[in-house]
């Protein structure tokens, strides 16, 4: 990998890119016992690292291919690069969006001198618009992350960290989408200090860099989770699976609780909010953390960018406590009587209630959402269930129910009769115009819809809990029609929070 230590020695990054700081978390590294460090990342001209990459690839192209005009295709930080970059050298760009793509961000790169092209719904879809275009115009396709000149100028983040901590470091802790970022830092660091881990960190439900090195080959991922919009991609590149199966010592995977609490983890600590992708890497840091206690060396982490949307932070100010092990949801049935609750209540004793869900029901038996604040859910959790239980009350741990986080917890007391053939199902619409009405017009007017909930959570996609009035005889044709229409979902008929809250009794 000499190469690219050559190439990223020689990267022409900073006419228009900075130096950022690496950053001591000082209350983190307090409460982990360790000495953490993040790379700022979110201080560049774009909030996000992609400036980098986006730069080089550009700079380096000759006369011909600039006049021809660039393309690419991205929902988000990547454009802004590009967007950026062409401007500052006499280059016009088209960025291909998809529709999906909140307007913040097709604002930023309007911002930013480019020009916008939205098509699709996905990422997928855009890519390979672009494509067409390119072939089409004769235009210069600039990719997100499988390309050399774009690997070696994220790989100076590598090489700035190499210069700003001349102390033993125990691990670099980066975040992996195509996996640009990862082969860019491996490729200087290992070079450099082969005893300094290089550690991915990828979302559980995009673990696309994991599941190629396990197989031994690039795979194509079924579908993504959006959260971590920045890093949802399906496939990784060629060339930077061939880097990273080789540099990399491990990928850790981090669901969207611990995301969100990292994202707290570096607000408190610098004041800044991170995208979710920018705090990825310091969720794998934390767990790395407490799983080894034992360590030679500092723990860095790359806040890999800052392109927040501000109407996600209800939803990671939701998730952040449970992801930091700080708050626990239960459903808790106790008996529907004078006195219950007010006797529950004590039972929970000086537990700080965050959350009290129930509407009345009928007589007989009440459940209850409820969420309490713990100091260590993880070691107090199973205790205090324990003695609830013991107490003669009916007790369900929904703390990592994904229904019950993104829904149930808002409906409590819909419950209707006569619902037998009820079919419960989550899914993700594209967040356009039109969107529901494809829904409804896939059901047609064979299907009753008997439940239907929606959060806007400033996200491409939105997360949608549906009922539908299905006879297991007509099961088969209704999954062959959302298949058509493409929309994912899972199938939550069987789902314990929506028996205990919502399912006709």
């Amino acid at each position: 990998m000499t190469d690219y230590v050559r190439k990223i020695l020689d990267a022409r990054v900073y006419d228009v890119a900075s130096i950022t700081p690496l950053d001591r978390l000082n209350r983190l590294s307090r409460r982990l016992g360790c000495n953490a460090l993040l790379k700022r990342e979110d201080l560049q001209p774009v909030f996000s690292f992609k400036i980098r990459g986006a730069y080089n690839k550009i700079a380096r192209l000759d006369a011909k291919a600039r006049a021809a005009g660039l393309i690419c295709a991205s929902a988000g930080n990547h454009a802004q690069g590009v967007a950026l970059s062409a401007k500052r050298l006499s280059v016009k760009a088209l960025i291909v969006m998809p529709v999906t793509t909140p307007q913040i961000k097709i604002d930023a790169v309007r911002f930013f001198g480019g020009e916008v092209a939205l098509k699709g719904d996905a990422f997928d879809e855009a890519y390979a618009y672009a494509r067409a275009l390119e072939a089409e115009r004769g235009l210069t396709f600039l990719h997100p992350f499988d390309d050399p000149d774009v690997i070696a100028g994220q790989g100076t983040v590598g090489m700035e960290i190499m210069q700003q901590h001349a102390e033993p470091i125990e691990a670099i802790f980066v975040p992996i989408g195509g996996g640009g970022l990862a082969a860019g830092i491996a490729s200087y660091v290992k070079f450099l200090r082969p005893e300094t881990k290089v550690i991915g960190v990828e979302p559980i439900e995009a673990a696309s860099m994991k599941a190629a090195i396990e197989a031994g080959e690039r795979v194509v991922l079924e579908k993504v989770g959006l959260f971590a919009d920045g890093v949802a991609v399906r496939q990784v590149g060629v060339e930077t699976f061939r880097v990273c199966r080789v540099l990399l010592d491990d990928v850790l995977l981090a669901g969207t609780d611990e995301i969100c609490a990292a994202i707290k983890d570096i607000f408190e600590d610098t004041r800044v909010v991170a995208e979710p992708a920018g705090a990825l890497s310091l969720a794998g840091l934390k767990a790395y953390a407490l799983k080894n206690p034992q360590r030679s060396g500092a723990l860095i982490a790359i806040n890999s960018g800052a392109n927040m949307n501000f109407d996600r932070l209800r939803h990671v100010a939701e998730r952040a406590e449970i992801g930091e092990a700080r708050e626990i949801l239960l459903g808790v049935t106790i008996p529907e009587e004078r006195g219950s609750y007010r006797s529950f209540i004590a039972r929970l004793g000086k537990h700080t209630i965050t959350e009290f869900n129930y509407r009345y029901a009928g007589a007989g038996e009440a459940h209850v959402f409820v969420g309490l604040r713990l100091h260590d859910a993880k070691r107090e959790k199973a205790q205090l269930i324990t003695e609830l239980e013991s107490l003669g009350y009916g007790v369900l741990d929904i703390s990592a129910d994904e229904t019950a986080k993104l829904h149930v917890r808002y409906m409590v007391g819909g419950r209707a009769s006569g619902l037998g053939d009820e079919l419960i199902l989550r899914c993700e619409f594209p967040e356009r115009p039109g969107a529901l009405r494809e829904f409804l017009d896939c059901l047609g007017v064979d299907f009753n819809i008997t439940l239907f909930h929606y959060r806007n959570h400033g996200a491409d996609y939105g997360r949608v809990l549906v009922g539908v009035l299905a006879p297991e005889g007509e099961r088969a044709r209704l999954n062959e029609r959302l298949a058509a229409l493409g929309y994912p979902y899972e199938d939550e008929t069987a789902n314990p929070a929506y028996h205990m809250f919502l399912k006709e009794r």
